[in-house]
């Protein structure tokens, strides 16, 4: 059966049918071809090119064994990395990632008969970190790089020195709490009978000694102060007297000549 032109209409809807996934089993992993139906795949197989390619897959099949499951092996984990990180997820929802790119590595052309084989071994290796639920496997990938692995080491060293501040800093309250515990210590005072000696009566004396107050000593210098201070203190008295006596003279006088100007201008009233 000839082949349709390029761009020829029965070119392009055999495009279009062949577009998204397949069936597995219609796909030659050899040749990497992909065929629509069981007719197709039959047609492939007696095909020259295909008997070919088998021949020489048969000179040499852990070659080619080798080849597909490193490059699934690749593939795999650098989906894992770049799409979800150290995160853990489901084995199954990386997978149905993976297959999705049309031209991807198939499984049944690897060294590993199932998923799960295959995730098991990369655990055992130290890639992923696997854990088996009764969902199925959770997957987590291990970032081993000289840089993840400098950082992670920085972290450990910081985690270190806050535990180590953290235990000088109780052990400085212990040693303080002792030096405490040492310094109020508080000796009880025992309980004792009271006992005489000789039977001898008890004599009590409350008479009260006279308080005799101190007299203030004051020194030479502060005598001469208080007896400066007295004599201005009396001349000032003094003055004020004087002063006293002139300002009622003339109180005396300023009246004196009030009532002489009123008996003069009645008289002028008079006359």
């Amino acid at each position: 059966m000839a082949k349709a032109e390029f761009m020829s209409p029965k070119a392009i809807g055999n495009r279009i049918k062949s577009k998204g996934l397949l069936k597995l089993k219609f796909y030659c992993q050899a040749c990497e071809k992909q065929c629509r139906d069981e007719n197709g795949f039959k047609c492939h197989t007696m095909s020259e090119s295909h008997q070919r390619q088998m021949l020489l897959v048969a000179q040499n099949p852990g070659k080619f064994i080798h080849s597909y499951s490193s490059d699934f092996k690749r593939e795999f984990i650098s989906l894992l990395s770049r799409r979800h990180g150290t995160k853990r997820v489901f084995a199954n929802q990386v997978y149905q990632e993976y297959i999705a790119h049309k031209e991807h590595i198939h499984m049944n052309a690897t060294k590993w008969n199932s998923l799960s084989e295959f995730c098991k071994q990369m655990g055992r290796e130290g890639i992923f970190r696997v854990d088996e639920t009764d969902r199925g496997l959770h997957i987590a990938w291990v970032d081993n790089s000289p840089k993840a692995l400098a950082k992670q080491a920085a972290i450990q060293k910081m985690d270190r020195m806050q535990k180590d501040d953290e235990e000088r800093e109780q052990m400085l309250l212990k040693e303080q709490i002792e030096k405490a515990n040492k310094s109020t210590v508080v000796t009880e005072q025992q309980v004792t009978e009271l006992k005489r000696q000789d039977e001898q009566p008890i004599k009590l004396n409350l008479m009260m000694k006279p308080v005799v107050l101190d007299q203030p000593k004051f020194s030479t210098s502060s005598k001469m102060m208080v007896g400066g201070m007295k004599k201005g203190l009396s001349a000032m008295a003094k003055k004020s007297q004087a002063d006293g006596k002139q300002e009622g003279g003339n109180k005396f006088t300023v009246k004196r000549k009030a009532a002489e100007d009123v008996l003069v201008d009645s008289k002028k009233i008079k006359t």
